[in-house]
C-alpha cells in the first residue's frame, strides 16, 4: 500500500478540543442542518497529493478566494500546501485537487513597512511582500478562511458569495506605513499575457487578467471595492513606476498605500468571464454592503444547505468528519462561469449574454464521469440539467463536446470524450431539458474526429500503440464512451447508431491477450506488442494513462459480463481479480506520481481504478466486494491534512467516499445502476425533489460487521446486489442486515447480479 505522510502536530489540540466537545452529543445523533459545518475540516486533503483547495468559497461558486504560496510543483495545484510556511496573498480563483496547475487570479495582498512590488524567494522572503505564516493562527470552515500574517501582525479574513469575494483586514494599532498589493502578474504557475488595472474613484478600482498557462486563452475581469477612500495608489508595471491611476503591461501591479493604518479594511472583489462593469454589477447583486459577519453568515448557511442534501447516523467520529468533508470536497465544481445577470464568455471568445442557463466550468471529465456525475443526479438534480447545457454549448462553440474545460479554454486534457457518459447519463435518468436528439448528434460528432485515435478506431477497428501513444488507455474509454452513445441511440430508436456504437463497445475484447490475461498494446499488423510487463509498462511503451496493465484490465464498466467471458469463467475472473490486490513489484522511477494508494497493484489514489472492487459482485461474490471496499474507505481517507491516497481531482474521490459510504456504486453510471458494497453509515437520508428521500438503514453496523447478510427495499426482500436509480429516486427505504461472516449466497445467483442491467 502507498505510504500516506501524516504533517500533524498542529492538530491534537485540536482533536482534544472537539473529543472533550463530543461528549454531549449521543453517539448516533442526526446531525441537524445548521450543525453539518461543524464536521467539515477543510484541511484534510491540502497535504500529500490531494491537491485541494482552501479558503472561502460557497457551492459550486465562481470565486474560490483562498490563501497563495509560492509555486514549488506539482504539490501546489491548488495554489497552497499544507507543508508550507509562506504566504504570497489571496488570490480568487483555484483549482480543487487536480493534476495540472493554473488559475490563482488577482493576487491581493496587505503588508506594512517599506513598499514592495515583488513577492519575494522561498529562500529571502523579506526581500518581498510575502510573509510567514502558522497553522496555529489559521482557520478554516465552510465559508470562510483566517490567518495571521506574522511578518505583519495583519489578521486576514476571508469569505464569499458566489461572484465576490470579502476580504476583511485588521492591522495592528501601531504599525508602519500600510499596502495593499493587486499583483496582476501573479497566478498558480501561468503566465500573464495582458493585465490592466484603473482607479475610478477613491473607492473603486477596475481590470482584467488574461493569461495562458493549462488553459490557453483565459480572461478573468474584476472589479475591487474598498470600505475607505484610497489615500494614494500607484501603478507598476514589475517595478517600474507608472504615470497616473491606471496601467496596461504584462505584469501591472496596483499598490494601496495609507499613511497610517486603518484600525480594518474590507474589500469586495468581483469577478467576470465578460468585462469590469459586469464584475461591478456582480458586486451590486450579491454584496451591497459592507457586513462581513452577515455575508459570512449567508456562506455558512448554503453550505448547510447543501450538506443536507445527504445526511448520515454513525457512531464514528472520524467516518462523521470524513464524509462531511468528503461532500464539502464534492461541492466545490464544476464552478459557475457566467454573471448575476447570466453573461458568459463562451470557448469561441463570443460573449454569450443573458443565457438560458447557469454556465458552469471546470468539468474534470475524465474523473468525474465515473462517480461524481452519478452523486449529481441523486443530490444535486436541480443543477444536472445546466451542467449538461454548459456541454452542449461548448460542443456548439468549439465544434466537439467538452474534454477538460476552464474557464472559456479547452485544455484538452486526459483521454477518452468523457462527456459523452456523463450526458448520456443525465439524459437516460430522465434529467428535464434535455434534447436527446442534440445529444446524439454532438455525441456522434466527438466520436468521429480524426485525432487522438479516433481515425484509428474509425478505419481498424483498434488503435495501434506504434501509431498512437496512449493507445490502450485511449481505446478503454471509447468503448465505454461508444457504449453510452448506443444507450441514447436505443432510447431514441436510432436503429443503425444503436447496432454501430454497440459494436465499437466491444472493441475492447481486441487487447485482451487471453495468454497473460491482460489488456496489452497491439501494432499496425494486429499483434502484441513486446516487450511487455505488466507493471512497468507505463514507461515502457506509454500504452497506459497513468497506470499499467494491472490496472487497465478491469477496466470495462459497461460490459463486465463480456470481459468475465473472456476470462473464461467466473472463478477465473475472481481469481485474477484476486492477484491485483495482492501482487507486488516496482512501478520504476518513471512511473507516473498518480499511481498511489495502492493495494498490491490496486491504485485507488486515481480514478480508471475506481469502480473495480465492485466487479467481484458481477460474478456473485458481494461479499469480497464488501471487503475490499471497507478496507479503501478505512485506509485511503484520513481525517489528517494528507487524508486523500492521490488527487482530489474536482470532487471525484470525495464521491467515491460518499457513495460508497452509503453501500452503493455507479459502476456503468450510463447503466442506471449501483453495485452494493459494505456502507460505513448506521443510516443515510438523500434528500430528493417534491419532498421525497431515500434512506439507507444499515443494522448492526460496525468495524467487523462489513458482510451484507440480507436485504429488504421497501419492506419487501431484496435478494439483488445492486440497486437501480429508479427505485432510489422513488423515494423509499433500503436495509441492510450486516454480519461478520460473509452471506455467501447473497447476490449469488445470476438472477440477482448486476449482470441483469446490461440485458
Amino acid at each position: 500500500m502507498a505510504k500516506l505522510l501524516f504533517p500533524t502536530p498542529h492538530r491534537s489540540s485540536r482533536f482534544l478540543r472537539w473529543l472533550a466537545g463530543s461528549f454531549f452529543l449521543t453517539a448516533t445523533v442526526t446531525a441537524h442542518a445548521q450543525q453539518l459545518t461543524s464536521y467539515v475540516d477543510p484541511l484534510i486533503g491540502t497535504g500529500g497529493h490531494g491537491h485541494v483547495f482552501i479558503g472561502a468559497n460557497v457551492p459550486f461558486g465562481a470565486v474560490q478566494l483562498g490563501p497563495q504560496n509560492i509555486f514549488k510543483g506539482w504539490d501546489w495545484c491548488s495554489g497552497y500546501h499544507y507543508s508550507d510556511s509562506l504566504i504570497t496573498g489571496f488570490s480568487h480563483t483555484h483549482l480543487s485537487g487536480t493534476g495540472a496547475s493554473d488559475l490563482g487570479d488577482v493576487l491581493i495582498m496587505p503588508y506594512t513597512g517599506s513598499l514592495k512590488t515583488d513577492k519575494g524567494q522561498q529562500k529571502a522572503p523579506h526581500q518581498g511582500y510575502l510573509s510567514r505564516f502558522s497553522h496555529q493562527r489559521e482557520v478554516a470552515k465552510p465559508g470562510y478562511y483566517a490567518v495571521t500574517l506574522d511578518d505583519y501582525g495583519i489578521r486576514a479574513e476571508l469569505t464569499s458569495t458566489e461572484r465576490v469575494g470579502m476580504h476583511h483586514y485588521t492591522f495592528p494599532a501601531t504599525s508602519p506605513p500600510a499596502h495593499v498589493i493587486i499583483d496582476l502578474k501573479e497566478g498558480i504557475d501561468d503566465k500573464a499575457v495582458d493585465t490592466y488595472i484603473e482607479q475610478v474613484d477613491p473607492q473603486t478600482f477596475v481590470g482584467y487578467r488574461f493569461s495562458k498557462g493549462w488553459a490557453p486563452d483565459r480572461r478573468v475581469y474584476f472589479a475591487i471595492k474598498s470600505s475607505v477612500p484610497v489615500p494614494a495608489f500607484a501603478v507598476y508595471d514589475e517595478a517600474k513606476l507608472l504615470t497616473g491611476k491606471k496601467g496596461q503591461g504584462l505584469a501591472i501591479k496596483g499598490v494601496f498605500t495609507f499613511a497610517k493604518a486603518p484600525a480594518s479594511l474590507q474589500l469586495k472583489v468581483g469577478i467576470s468571464p465578460v468585462s469590469s462593469q459586469n464584475a461591478l454589477a456582480n458586486i451590486q447583486a450579491e454584496l451591497p454592503g459592507w457586513d462581513f459577519a452577515k455575508v459570512q453568515q449567508a456562506a455558512t448557511a448554503k453550505w448547510n444547505q447543501e450538506l443536507g442534501k445527504v445526511t448520515i447516523e454513525t457512531k464514528d467520529p472520524v467516518a462523521r468528519r470524513i464524509f462531511y468533508t468528503a461532500l464539502y470536497h464534492a461541492w466545490f465544481a464544476p464552478a459557475l462561469f457566467n454573471d448575476a445577470n447570466r453573461d458568459y464568455r463562451g470557448t469561441d471568445k463570443k460573449v454569450y449574454p443573458k443565457a438560458p442557463f447557469q454556465n458552469y466550468t471546470t468539468f474534470s471529465l475524465w474523473d468525474t464521469y465515473r462517480t461524481e456525475q452519478s452523486l449529481f443526479t441523486l443530490a444535486q438534480p436541480e443543477r444536472v440539467n445546466d451542467m449538461m447545457q454548459s456541454m452542449l454549448a461548448i460542443g456548439r462553440q468549439q465544434g466537439k463536446l467538452p474534454i477538460w474545460p476552464l474557464m472559456g479554454s479547452e485544455t484538452n486534457c486526459m483521454v477518452g470524450y468523457s462527456a459523452v457518459p456523463a450526458l448520456a447519463e443525465a439524459y437516460l435518468k430522465g434529467t428535464p431539458g434535455l434534447n436527446g436528439r442534440e445529444l446524439l448528434v454532438q455525441m456522434k460528432t466527438s466520436s468521429t474526429r480524426d485525432d487522438q485515435g479516433v481515425q484509428y478506431v474509425k478505419t481498424l477497428g483498434f488503435i495501434p500503440a506504434d501509431k498512437e501513444s496512449e493507445s490502450v488507455a485511449k481505446a478503454m474509454e471509447y468503448a465505454i464512451d461508444d457504449w453510452s452513445i448506443a444507450q441514447v441511440a436505443k432510447k431514441l430508436g436510432e436503429k443503425a447508431d444503436y447496432e454501430n456504437y454497440s459494436k465499437r463497445a466491444k472493441y475492447y475484447q481486441k487487447y485482451f491477450d487471453p495468454h497473460t490475461r491482460f489488456m496489452r498494446g497491439l501494432t499496425t499488423e494486429g499483434k502484441f506488442q513486446l516487450p511487455f510487463d505488466p507493471i512497468q509498462s507505463i514507461h515502457r511503451q506509454n500504452n497506459y494513462t497513468e497506470g499499467n496493465a494491472w490496472q487497465y484490465t478491469w477496466l470495462v464498466p459497461h460490459d463486465v459480463p463480456g470481459l468475465i467471458k473472456l476470462f473464461g469463467s467466473d472463478a477465473a475472473f475472481t481469481q485474477k481479480l484476486d492477484s491485483l490486490f495482492i501482487v507486488q513489484g516496482s512501478l520504476g522511477e518513471s512511473a507516473s506520481p498518480d499511481i498511489s494508494g495502492l493495494i498490491g497493484m490496486y491504485a485507488h489514489g486515481n480514478e480508471p481504478g475506481h469502480a473495480t472492487t465492485y466487479l467481484y459482485a458481477y460474478a456473485g461474490q458481494q461479499w469480497k466486494t464488501a471487503e475490499k471496499v471497507r478496507q479503501v474507505l478505512h485506509e485511503m481517507y484520513l481525517d489528517k491534512p494528507d487524508g486523500i491516497s492521490g488527487n482530489e481531482d474536482c470532487g471525484q474521490m470525495s464521491a467515491w467516499y460518499i457513495l460508497s459510504a452509503l453501500g452503493f456504486y455507479p459502476v456503468s453510471p450510463s447503466s442506471g445502476a449501483y453495485v452494493l458494497g459494505s456502507p460505513m453509515v448506521d443510516k443515510a437520508t438523500i434528500q430528493l425533489p417534491q419532498g421525497k428521500s431515500f434512506v439507507v438503514d444499515v443494522q448492526n453496523n460496525g468495524p467487523q460487521n462489513i458482510y451484507i447478510q440480507s436485504a429488504k427495499l421497501n419492506g419487501k426482500p431484496y435478494p439483488n446486489s445492486y440497486l437501480l436509480h429508479r427505485d432510489i429516486v422513488a423515494g423509499g427505504t433500503l436495509q441492510l442486515m450486516m454480519g461478520p461472516q460473509p452471506n455467501r449466497t447473497f447476490g449469488a445467483a445470476a438472477a440477482n447480479r448486476p449482470l441483469e442491467v446490461y440485458k
